[in-house]
């Protein structure tokens, strides 16, 4: 019965922790998108008044566009291409997603923040009570994992192995099985879907995982390159697992 009601804990656990992640991502969505539209339009509109008039232009007129372009690049838009491309939105569902994946993980990339008064005030509570659920979600998932670690030492030890040796086999199996799951195998991902050499994702995976989170890399960025729906959600979900393996090897 204890260990029926404790994997109940832990499914009504992990179902109320994505929920709470895919309604701060309406949220988020609901509350900027249509900001953003209206910021990318007058982007659009100054981008044609310059190529129109830029050879009478003044100096002082041009380092105001100057300012003004980039003032638009720190809010994530970026003028180039055709007005096809303005329809694209960063307030997608997707990466509305990922953006409420790295607020209660603390990540905080930076290249995407939410520029509205509503969106703002939103971010402070949903960070407020999502940060403690996140710190429970991974401690809970870390300590599933230490289950297997139980049982892998059980193992060993009906073998005849010392506790030691059982101890230091333990922590590096689950040490290099990381690696390869959250560091080394996501890098090749990264490099194909994203054009970065394998040294750039290894370097991406890392800062993520131990939630330095620089944002001189950000996954699905690159106007020139197509990804799939979804990308950015299957990567906040690596991000999320991948902490609660850290969480597992502070615990071991």
């Amino acid at each position: 019965k204890a260990m029926c009601s404790g994997r109940l804990q832990t499914a009504s656990l992990v179902a109320g922790y994505f929920v709470y992640l895919l309604v701060g991502a309406a949220v988020f969505q609901a509350l900027e998108r249509t900001a953003e539209r209206q910021e990318k339009m007058a982007a659009a509109q100054m981008k044609e008044a310059f190529l129109q008039n830029f050879t009478q232009l003044t100096v002082a007129e041009m380092e105001q566009f100057m300012k003004n372009l980039i003032e638009a690049i720190q809010n994530g838009v970026y003028p180039v291409g055709n007005e096809s491309q303005f329809e694209e939105s960063n307030w997608d569902f997707s990466n509305s997603f990922f953006f409420a994946g790295t607020v209660v993980s603390t990540i905080g990339y930076g290249t995407l923040h939410p520029k509205t008064a509503g969106g703002q005030i939103f971010c402070v509570f949903f960070a407020l009570f999502g940060i403690p659920l996140n710190i429970v979600f991974l401690h809970r998932v870390g300590k599933m994992l230490s289950l297997l670690c139980k049982k892998l030492g059980k193992f060993l030890y009906e073998k005849g192995m010392r506790k030691k040796k059982i101890k230091f086999l333990t922590l590096l199996f689950f040490l290099a099985t990381g690696i390869l799951v959250f560091l080394c195998l996501p890098s090749v991902f990264f490099q194909i879907t994203e054009g970065w050499s394998y040294s750039e994702g290894i370097y991406f995976a890392f800062i993520t995982l131990s939630t330095i989170g620089f944002g001189d890399y950000v996954v699905g960025k690159q106007s020139d390159r197509k990804y799939f729906s979804y990308y950015r959600v299957l990567v906040a979900i690596w991000i999320l697992f991948g902490l609660a393996w850290i969480a597992l090897l502070f615990n071991l």
